[in-house]
């Protein structure tokens, strides 16, 4: 392992990926199940159950998306949360986004290198690809065949 400041590298390029947050994989997680499940209200275990996840875990990222107004929720004995919008609205970018709140490629090590280098203005641009494919997607372009999709989240059940 090499060791550069706090900044640790294993040699294992696939460990070393980029990659969104567990909090980014839930939220779309759910935003697809809800997507999949548009005219009722789906309950938190039936999410959990059918990706084999804790509800605990989901509980926190389902109150970010009602904070945001992307899901709708309802208490009691028939609540549950739905989309508030149609999927076709919902850019994937914009969930990441909101998800993702430091998507830094590199920390702040970058800054110290920013007179003489490129490297922090190559890696703003390379975010900035990666967000705009992102963008050019919907929520409803994610759940291409709702039909195919459904028995295979519900097989958990």
């Amino acid at each position: 392992m090499k060791v550069l400041g706090d900044l640790a590298w294993t040699g294992d390029l696939q460990a070393e990926a980029m990659r969104l947050t567990t909090f980014s994989d839930y939220t779309l997680r759910i935003l697809m199940y809800l997507t999949v499940h548009p005219n009722r209200f789906v309950t938190i275990g039936e999410i959990a159950g059918a990706y084999g996840i804790s509800a605990n875990h989901l509980m926190k990222v389902t109150q970010d998306l009602a904070a945001s107004g992307a899901v709708i929720t309802l208490r009691g004995q028939h609540g549950g949360l739905r989309l508030a919008h149609d999927p076709s609205r919902i850019r994937v970018g914009d969930v990441i986004r909101r998800s993702e709140p430091d998507m830094a490629l590199m920390p702040c090590l970058a800054c110290a290198m920013e007179p003489g280098s490129a490297l922090p203005a190559v890696l703003d641009e390379a975010l900035g690809a990666f967000m705009a494919v992102l963008d050019r997607y919907s929520l409803a372009d994610l759940v291409a065949d709702p039909k195919m999709l459904t028995p295979l989240l519900e097989r958990a059940d």
